[in-house]
């Protein structure tokens, strides 16, 4: 007989940054009055800064997390903790091999924030550690998991618009200044290089997640893309703006990511225009309106339809007692199944999926002439490095 407890997740979380806040405080909202939930719900044992104690217990305190959580002033602290069931790595995408891998290593289940790794032999290393711990491993691309992600993934199977041949996605900021550069100081990680800055892998993988759930994640059989890029340096070293063509030959079908850190996707910010993603078949074509991270609404227009459009609009529930709601608990939802039942790996992301989009941002990357330095690109494992321990 099923258990109407639901499952408790108990959540490390390591890093204290913006991203680290949002996320946590979508942990710590109510599954059942929020967003219908009551099968899972999410627990804060711990947080970690790798700077200080006092740095941990600022970001519990700022967040209200509940005064049982304890704050740390090490990674390696956290990941030894054993009332923790997964580690959420919320720190630079520079930093993340080596600290998702330190989770690893200790035994626990790991959802990384994206991009996952800076290299593909990384992301490789990270899956093959989660193989040999027999761990749950996920890319914590949000996207994926919102609702209205899954009821477009589920309109093109059900072939409401015939057969996708072409997807064109964006997501770009608009940050132009009349001197050439970008309003964000050298040292952001934006377009810091030894933080592995850029367009493509902050801001691209959310183009890439479009094209990818759209078309790939769909195929029956799985086909390796052919991948065209462009890339405008930027004056650190790091992209600016990377346009990335991947093409299913086999499958007579093309996807079109756009990144840039000078021109917005939507320059008025109020979606006029046009859809940031478009997604075109045979029959017809959902337009979906921006940001491509956490869009909320799509539209349907059918060849047959006689100019007529269907819009859907969707919204970002919110917690009534925090105040709070903004996307991610639904990720966090997905891990506490996926642990509860065994799996490893999401189904909406599997490992292999972001292996081949890792890929695809290296190669696009190795096109354009952007290196990172070798600290953050090494795929050799040291619980000492910097990275983990926060010393320079």
């Amino acid at each position: 007989m099923a258990s109407n407890t639901p499952f408790t997740l108990k959540w490390g979380i390591m890093a204290t940054g913006w991203i680290a806040e949002t996320f946590t405080q979508d942990l710590l909202t109510n599954p059942a009055t929020t967003r219908d939930v009551h099968d899972v719900r999410h627990e804060v044992v711990a947080a970690a800064s790798s700077s200080s104690k006092q740095r941990a217990e600022e970001f519990l305190v700022k967040i209200k997390a509940p005064s049982s959580a304890k704050a740390y002033a090490s990674y390696r602290e956290l990941v030894a903790d054993p009332k923790i069931d997964i580690i959420y790595v919320a720190t630079p995408h520079s930093h993340h091999f080596q600290n998702a891998m330190l989770a690893l290593e200790a035994g626990k289940n790991v959802l990384c924030e994206k991009a996952l790794t800076v290299t593909a032999s990384q992301a490789h290393k990270l899956v093959q550690k989660a193989k040999e711990k027999n761990v749950f491993f996920m890319e914590a691309v949000w996207t994926r998991y919102q609702p209205i992600s899954i009821k477009v993934r589920e309109l093109i199977q059900s072939g409401a618009i015939g057969t996708v041949y072409r997807v064109v996605a964006d997501l770009s900021v608009g940050n132009d200044k009349p001197d050439g550069t970008v309003s964000f100081p050298d040292t952001n990680r934006m377009v810091n290089p030894d933080l592995a800055g850029g367009a493509l892998l902050d801001l691209g993988i959310y183009s890439l997640t479009w094209v990818f759930q759209t078309m790939y994640h769909l195929q029956k059989e799985k086909e390796k893309p052919k991948v065209v890029a462009a890339v405008q340096k930027y004056h650190t070293g790091a992209d600016e703006a990377t346009s990335i063509i991947v093409q299913w030959p086999q499958h007579k079908s093309q996807g079109i990511a756009l990144t840039s850190l000078r021109l917005a996707t939507g320059v008025d910010n109020e979606n006029t225009a046009g859809p940031a993603i478009r997604i075109q078949g045979s029959g017809g074509e959902i337009h979906v309106t921006g940001p491509a991270y956490r869009p909320l609404q799509y539209k349907v227009i059918r060849s047959d339809a006689g100019g007529k459009m269907e819009t859907v609009d969707f919204s970002i529930p919110k917690d009534p007692e925090r105040d709070w709601g903004h996307g991610m608990f639904w990720e966090a939802d997905e891990c506490a199944r996926c642990i509860r039942d065994g799996k490893k790996e999401s189904e909406s992301l599997p490992w292999e999926e972001s292996l081949v989009i890792m890929a695809v941002m290296e190669e696009a990357l190795k096109q354009g002439g952007v290196t990172y330095p070798d600290l953050i690109t090494t795929d050799v494992f040291d619980a000492q490095s910097p990275l983990n321990t926060g010393k320079r």
